[in-house]
């Protein structure tokens, strides 16, 4: 990735003007149950850009703009199923609700291990996290998913009195729904991602702290909280995120890290110091980080052992070795230019540093009109490699949950568990230190509903282009088998049959992308075994501007 492009995720956008069509109503995911929300007191700003936006100072309220819900929305009760109906003409996806339960057998290609095993010894050592973004838990009202805040106001792009009707909608995805609860709800469903996270081998999540009140504050209390009732060996390590936090008085920051990293699921090394990883870390010199450190051990009595997170490492992490644990940057998202991470690594191991390496799915950014060509799995499956053949010491998954840059790993609507099962696979190598066995065959099918090219006819006027850096756009369908011997694929692209011989283990087969249904079924002495189908079809003329890769996998239904 090209220097300038760490320091920013933002690039100038492009608008272009249209006629008003028909506006694009979301693909609505009909679950039974109860519409009456509790209601929500929000802490308003701006979810999409926050790792490049200017924010006010701490202890000044966010206004609700470009990319928050209206705080008089957020109150109101949540409206029953839609009256306009399903317009989207896109099929239902038919994933079974996350319930965070122990996956069911035969979900992945190999057994995975306990989290027990993959926690001791040597694989101990090996952490990975996964990175939390608070805006975007299960449910933000706990209504039934036909009518609740996402739907309405998240996914629609004249949700939020037609403030993201510019760049389409907010979002192109969402969490996959989870019934309404009772009381307790919120706690109940943050909860249930932890165990949904341990479930797939994670050690624990990095909180991003947006704020030091309000609502993300409150739910980072909460996730605290769940991480400990779910699994005390689960940890939560702190992520101050210095593009949102705007405090000079590094005594303030000090306070709100203590607050919460005298919590049992706080992050600590074995020393007992409180591991603290800041995002965008050279917004302050290394001087008020020192600051930070003294105030916490001066005032609370915490040691600290600082791993601070850059958007430009080459630059500064020299400055913050003298007081630093370890290193990470925040990363490309696309499967190109990762060769660099190498070096990375070495210079800090170099300087006797841990380091942090951030593994990605993809990136799509609609209010930002820019986007990363991931390659189907390709960027995931490039940025684990790295990551075990470079030698880091931890991995970050970015991101668990930030649904406003597409970079989600955990279950979602469009996606399943297909990415975060994958991602099981490489978790697993690198913690063990050698690759699971292939026990059961297990497709994996990835593909962007329209082609990269497609020019939206609704009312959007931002679209989204790559991102400098990023690999060339391409219009592939991608079909990743791991199968226990030799097989024969069947595929059906739209209208397109074929077939072709997949060898034992871990293989890629890309076809072109065609209008319609995607499937593919694995083929041995004539009978058909593993099979997956893409539920969403591909069309050539879209309402929508959606380039984010939809996924499914065989190992679930």
């Amino acid at each position: 990735m090209h220097a300038a492009d760490r320091r920013t995720h933002r690039r100038r956008p492009r608008f272009r003007g249209r006629r008003p069509l028909l506006t694009l109503l979301i693909t609505a995911f009909l679950l039974v149950g109860v519409c009456a929300a509790t209601g929500i007191a929000w802490d308003p700003f701006t979810v999409a850009d926050r790792h490049d936006r200017s924010g006010p100072r701490i202890g000044e309220p966010w206004s609700a703009g470009q990319g928050s819900p209206a705080a008089g929305d957020a109150a109101a009760p949540a409206p029953g199923p839609s009256q306009d109906g399903d317009q989207s003409g896109r099929t239902e996806s038919k994933t079974a609700p996350d319930t965070g339960a122990a996956r069911p057998t035969g979900a992945l290609p190999f057994d995975m291990p306990e989290p027990a095993a993959l926690r001791a010894s040597a694989a101990g050592k090996k952490l990975v996290f996964a990175h939390y973004f608070t805006p975007y838990p299960l449910s933000l009202d706990n209504a039934g998913a036909d009518g609740d805040y996402y739907t309405r106001n998240y996914l629609a792009p004249a949700g939020e009195g037609g403030k993201h009707q510019r760049y389409g909608g907010l979002l192109r995805d969402r969490p996959l729904p989870v019934p309404p609860k009772g009381a307790g709800w919120e706690l109940a469903n943050l909860q249930q991602e932890v165990r949904t996270a341990r479930a797939a081998g994670i050690d624990g999540f990095t909180l991003d702290m947006l704020s030091l009140s309000g609502q993300n504050r409150d739910r980072a209390n909460l996730l605290m909280e769940a991480a400990r009732s779910v699994d005390p060996a689960f940890k939560v390590m702190l992520m101050p995120d210095m593009t949102s936090l705007k405090t000079d008085d590094p005594g303030v920051l000090a306070d709100a890290l203590a607050e919460l990293g005298r919590t049992p699921a706080a992050h600590r090394l074995a020393d007992g110091r409180l591991v603290v990883s800041p995002f965008k870390a050279e917004e302050k010199s290394a001087a008020w980080w020192s600051q930070v450190m003294d105030a916490l051990r001066a005032r609370h009595g915490i040691r600290t052992a600082l791993v601070p997170l850059f958007l430009e490492f080459d630059a500064h992490h020299a400055a913050f070795a003298p007081i630093s644990y370890g290193f990470s940057e925040w990363g490309s998202r696309s499967y190109v230019g990762q060769e660099g991470a190498k070096a990375d690594v070495r210079r800090s191991h170099d300087l006797d540093k841990i380091w942090m390496q951030p593994v990605s799915v993809q990136d799509a950014r609609p209010n930002q009109g820019i986007y990363d060509e991931a390659g189907n799995t390709a960027t995931l499956r490039t940025t684990w490699t790295r990551a075990i053949e470079d030698g880091a010491d931890w991995v970050q998954l970015t991101t668990w949950n930030d649904y406003s840059e597409g970079s989600q790993f955990a279950p979602s609507l469009h996606n399943g568990h297909a990415y975060l099962d994958l991602s099981s696979y490489y978790l697993t190598r690198f913690k063990t230190g050698s690759w699971p066995k292939i026990v059961r065959d297990t497709l994996y099918l990835t593909a962007r509903t329209q082609f990269a090219a497609a020019d939206p006819t609704g009312p959007q006027s931002l679209v989204m282009s790559l991102r400098r850096g990023s690999a060339q756009a391409r219009d592939t369908v991608e079909v990743l088998s791991f199968l226990t011997g030799p097989a024969s694929v069947r595929t059906a692209v739209g209208t397109a049959k074929g077939s072709y011989e997949a060898p034992a283990g871990l293989h890629s087969e890309l076809l072109p992308l065609a209008p319609g249904t995607s499937s593919a079924t694995v083929v041995r002495d004539g009978k058909a075994g593993a099979g997956v189908r893409l539920p969403y079809p591909v069309d050539r003329t879209v309402e929508v501007q959606d380039l984010q890769y939809h996924a499914a996998t065989s190992g679930r239904e």
